[in-house]
């Protein structure tokens, strides 16, 4: 059965396969960027099912008018792909004010922002999906992107919290924890990196400061079927709260969850005896 999507971050990366994957598979889509002109040059062919709209995450006016647009074009909402976000290096410490929170702004305000513009159409008609793009930093973050990997467990916070809001009203969430994948995340177009360092971190954050650049087109994931793997968990009776994508992702996680089952083991007699 077609589809309406409604994503956020389409012009490029991931969100772009997305809608490139949405699109191929008949669903019509709502695909918003900052600058609608920026959606239409990636999909020059202008099928009839698509619809570009602009719409800042950072501007609830703004998302509000493409939902009404989205509905008034396809007469209803499925799919709301929170993927619209960008990266940030720097040791806790050397990140700004300004830095951190202009991150957090568009990683975890932006999302707020659709959720609160597209979440009543989805209650009204108590039916659809929310899947909220995280990373694998979202659940095992790593020194020197402490500052992203918060935005990002912000977001698996509310996801939670969403997922126990809505089910009784028919709607899903899905958390989307993707590992490494070849799209242009690493280059500056969507990573930024803070140009104050200070010098005892390198032995922490240097590392992953110096890794970042060097690994921008050579990581494993496949965008193409990542992107289909998020389409296809939307086309299931009953998706998953959280969809690991990428051997990277798997191996981290599985590492964190076993660091916390040992600490959990290894301290639990501290946390029975503190109470009454």
């Amino acid at each position: 059965m077609s589809k309406v999507f409604f994503v956020t971050g389409a012009s490029r990366g991931l969100g772009a396969e997305i809608v490139r994957a949405a699109l191929e598979r008949g669903h019509q889509v709502a695909a918003t960027a900052r600058d609608a002109a920026a959606v239409a040059k990636a999909y020059p062919e202008e099928p009839a099912n698509l619809l570009a709209l602009t719409a800042d995450v950072t501007d609830p006016a703004q998302l509000r008018a493409a939902v009404e647009a989205t509905v008034e074009r396809f007469g209803r909402l499925d799919v709301v792909v929170n993927n619209a976000g960008y990266g940030l290096v720097g040791a806790v410490e050397e990140v700004s004010d300004e830095a951190a929170r202009d991150l957090f702004e568009v990683n975890v305000f932006g999302v707020i922002n659709t959720l609160k513009a597209t979440l009543p159409v989805l209650r009204a008609q108590r039916s659809g999906h929310v899947l909220n793009l995280s990373s694998v930093g979202g659940f095992a973050t790593a020194p020197g992107v402490g500052l992203y990997g918060a935005t990002k467990f912000a977001v698996e916070a509310l996801s939670e919290a969403l997922q126990g809001e809505l089910a009784p009203l028919g709607v899903r969430v899905t958390i989307v924890e993707p590992g490494g994948f070849r799209t242009d995340f690493l280059n500056p177009a969507s990573l930024r990196t803070e140009p104050a360092t200070i010098a005892d971190y390198e032995a922490g954050a240097g590392p992953v400061r110096q890794s970042m650049g060097a690994n921008d087109g050579k990581q494993a994931g496949d965008p193409v079927k990542a992107a289909n793997a998020i389409i296809d968990v939307t086309e299931v009776a009953e998706p998953p709260l959280r969809l690991q994508l990428g051997a990277d992702a798997i191996a981290r996680i599985e590492a964190k969850l076993d660091l916390v089952r040992r600490e959990l083991e290894q301290w639990k007699h501290v946390a029975l005896a503190t109470d009454l």
